[in-house]
């Protein structure tokens, strides 16, 4: 029986609106950002996982600076109806668009900033052609058709080597090293970006995220699950970062200033580095049972050095302790989640 008199710092959500309200609220510091541009803001693979939830702390952020008339257009296949529907509701334009089978681009919306979100992983080590197709080919046709505009580019820590947990991360000039398909094919989708930015002059961004939480998907519902359903937990990978995506997604419409012609990279990840069997053993706590901890820990996993993200943007208004307390008490409460593990564990590079 799980005693819920263990759960601190509890969040208040009963439901996935609850959530989904606290991650779309814009920071002050977004909405004085968002007052100092002009112009649409097109989300390009608005329909994944933190899509539908950028989009609308887009439009928020837009309203409360003054900036109603400026659209905020999401674009994507939108297989899931329900998606496009909750968006629409929230003022945000939806265009539901293919990305990969459209041959004419002419159809995306002119904007004054793109957000690119599209990516495969899963599936990756499987149909590495699709996934190449998608990470690196379908980047270019996007960057010659806003070849003019701020780009923000979504990619991911796994581009970088592992590195032991005492050298705080892997830094933004740390010379990428992918390990399998899918993180060489993220690899790939950044030097299309940067081939633009230095062949045509296009402005951009590139943001490696590692990795983002919302309570229904991520690190730690991976590991509070198991140890709630009492599975064992693997300590191989020793050591992990987690973000909030109300933060993740504030820094992402917040760096668009920053792209550029020189290109702009930056690592979005936590401050702090977590030792995942510290974080199996506290989720123990929290639920009041016991947990079987399996493997030993090896001396690398990867990891992000934030120190650049955090200068530049503030540290996240959720920390890590505050994050697992709020997924036990999600857990404990049969919320949703959405069944499909990060597996940020892998460490052949195989998704």
């Amino acid at each position: 029986m799980i005693d819920k008199e263990h759960i601190v710092q509890t969040s208040g959500f009963t439901s996935e609106n609850d959530l989904e309200d606290v991650l779309t609220q814009p920071s002050a510091d977004l909405i004085s950002a968002s007052r100092q541009g002009s112009g649409d803001i097109a989300i390009l693979g608005a329909g994944g996982k933190m899509g539908p939830t950028l989009a609308v702390l887009a439009r928020r952020a837009l309203d409360m600076a003054g900036r109603s008339r400026d659209r905020v257009y999401a674009v994507s296949r939108f297989a899931d109806t329900t998606v496009s529907s909750r968006l629409r509701d929230a003022g945000v334009d939806v265009l539901p668009f293919d990305l990969m089978a459209e041959d004419d681009f002419a159809a995306l919306p002119d904007a004054s900033q793109v957000i690119f979100m599209v990516g495969a992983k899963f599936g990756a080590s499987q149909n590495a052609s699709w996934a190449w197709a998608i990470n690196a080919a379908l980047p270019d046709r996007v960057a010659r058709r806003y070849r003019t505009t701020p780009i923000v580019a979504l990619s991911t820590g796994n581009v970088y080597p592992f590195v032991t947990a005492g050298s705080g991360g892997a830094r933004e000039i740390t010379p990428p090293d992918p390990i399998g398909e899918y993180a060489q094919s993220c690899l790939g989708r950044e030097r299309i970006f940067q081939f633009a930015a230095n062949e045509r002059g296009t402005p951009i961004a590139i943001i490696r995220l590692n990795y983002a939480v919302d309570l229904r998907y991520g690190v730690l519902a991976d590991l509070g699950r198991a140890v709630f359903d009492r599975e064992p937990v693997s300590v191989a990978t020793g050591n992990v970062n987690v973000v909030w995506q109300g933060y993740a997604n504030d820094v992402i419409l917040r760096a668009a200033h920053l792209a550029s012609p020189d290109v702009f990279t930056l690592n979005l990840a936590g401050p702090e580095t977590l030792g995942v069997e510290a974080v199996a053993r506290r989720f123990g706590e929290l639920f009041d049972v016991d947990i079987e901890i399996v493997g030993e820990p090896e001396p690398t996993a990867l990891l992000s050095d934030s120190r650049k993200c955090m200068a530049l943007f503030g540290y996240p208004p959720v920390p890590a302790d505050t994050l697992i307390s709020w997924q036990a008490e999600w857990i404990a409460a049969g919320l949703p989640l959405s069944g499909k593990p990060t597996k940020w564990a892998v460490r052949d590079g195989r998704f």
